[in-house]
C-alpha cells in the first residue's frame, strides 16, 4: 500500500505543479493577492518528498512517520490557503486521506516494524 501511496503521488506532483503554475499566473494577472498558487505548488512538493520517502520505507516505521507528517504538512499548508485554486481543496484531502492510509498501515503491521523482526 506505501509504495502505490508515494507512485501515485509522484505522478500527481507532475499534474499539480502544472496546475498550480496556471493558477498561480492567474493569480498574478488579475493581482488578487492570493497565494492559492503557491501554496499549490508547495503542496506539490511536499507530496513528492512524501511520496519518495513513502516508497523507500520498506521495513522502517521513523520513515513511515515522516511521510505521515510531510502529507499533514501539505494537507494544512492547502487547506489553509484555498482561494479561486479551489482544487487546491482537493489535493489537500488527498494529502490528509494518505497520512490517514500510512498510519492505518503503521498500526495494521506493527509486527512488520518490531526490531530483528523482518517479514519478507
Amino acid at each position: 500500500m506505501k509504495k502505490v501511496i508515494g507512485i501515485v503521488s509522484i505522478v500527481l506532483f507532475i499534474f499539480i505543479t502544472f496546475q498550480s503554475c496556471a493558477a498561480g499566473l492567474g493569480n498574478a494577472l488579475s493581482n488578487n493577492k492570493e497565494a492559492s498558487g503557491t501554496a499549490g505548488l508547495f503542496l506539490a512538493i511536499f507530496m513528492l518528498i512524501a511520496g519518495i520517502i513513502s516508497i523507500i520505507s520498506k521495513y522502517s516505521k521513523g520513515m513511515t512517520i515522516t511521510a505521515t507528517v510531510f502529507y499533514l504538512i501539505a494537507f494544512i499548508i492547502g487547506i489553509c490557503n484555498v482561494g479561486t485554486f479551489s482544487d487546491l481543496k482537493v489535493w489537500s484531502i488527498l494529502n490528509l486521506i494518505f497520512a490517514a492510509l500510512l498510519i492505518f498501515h503503521i498500526f495494521k503491521n506493527k509486527e512488520l516494524y518490531k526490531v530483528g523482526n523482518k517479514k519478507e
